[in-house]
């Protein structure tokens, strides 16, 4: 039975859907300091998907590629915790800024170097962004088939990877030749639970950077336990243009972002009679708000 090397695009993410009063700035932008830094929900059903292949086909590794600062460690960890075998964070001031198509380029770039990969999965989309373009952008970079919407890969037989998909309209089975890229939709499966042998195992997995800030009475165990170290990489680990990385690179620009507060107007309480109904029905038609 053949093994696969896949590889899950994950993203941290500011934990937009618990947006408080001190979520925006004065300036209109997002205070990621006030709102905590998760792993993008949908990720987490990319992974999912990720791991259930790879239990049908043993010998299959899953690594989590993630770009951003230093703290985005702790999704390759977590991902770690749930069953991916590793992972790499792809960091540097250089990416700072980019949009989508910056990212996708960087992104893209590291998938080149690593060669050998028969999977990418990712999710639909990020919270902080929903624009649902970075997958599909590093699939047309790569020349790979992409399959959008996947809600369930169902199997994988004679080279081919067949999903069903979750569209507006219905429910639609494909096919698709590996190598190839998904994104999977937030209905998918949910990811399963951290792993508690897993969670020990990883515990102390970091890349260099956190093991320079970190407490010496471990710096051991990373000659001893080569798993523990998470590769960064820098852009002087991948081939670019830099002309093509972050704002530089990113012909999105942000005119403006405003904070919209919905506050509730007049509030009418009607009873169960018939003439109130018919009265309420009677103001929303000619309100044009029916009908």
């Amino acid at each position: 039975m053949k093994a696969y090397k896949i590889i899950v695009l994950a993203k941290q993410v500011p934990d937009t859907r618990n947006v408080g009063k001190d979520a925006m700035k004065a300036d209109g932008t997002i205070n990621r300091a006030a709102l905590p830094a998760i792993f993008n929900p949908e990720d987490l059903n990319a992974l999912e998907q990720a791991l259930r292949i790879k239990d049908s086909f043993p010998g299959s590794t899953v690594t989590i590629l993630t770009m951003g600062p230093g703290r985005a460690a702790e999704i390759i960890r977590e991902g770690m915790f749930r069953g991916a075998d590793d992972g790499i964070l792809l960091t540097d001031r250089a990416f700072a800024g980019s949009d989508t198509l910056a990212t996708s380029y960087a992104i893209s770039r590291v998938l080149k170097k690593m060669k050998d990969v028969d999977m990418i999965v990712a999710g639909r989309q990020a919270i902080d962004g929903d624009t649902a373009q970075v997958g599909p952008q590093v699939a047309e970079k790569l020349g790979l088939p992409q399959v959008t919407y996947v809600e369930e890969v169902q199997k994988i037989e004679k080279g081919k990877v067949f999903m069903k998909r979750r569209l507006e309209s219905g429910v639609e089975t494909v096919s698709c030749p590996m190598p190839m890229l998904m994104t999977v939709n937030g209905s998918a499966a949910d990811c399963r639970a951290r792993n508690a042998k897993l969670l020990m195992k990883y515990k102390h997995a970091k890349t260099v950077t956190e093991l320079q800030n970190s407490n010496e009475d471990y710096l051991h165990l990373y000659s001893d336990r080569p798993y523990l170290n998470i590769p960064e990489w820098t852009v002087n680990d991948i081939e670019v243009d830099q002309a093509e990385l972050g704002l530089t690179g990113s012909p999105t620009k942000v005119k403006t972002v405003e904070n919209v507060v919905l506050q509730a107007k007049e509030a009418k309480v009607i009873s169960s009679a018939d003439s109130d109904i018919d009265d309420l029905m009677r103001e929303l038609i000619e309100s044009h708000t029916i009908g």
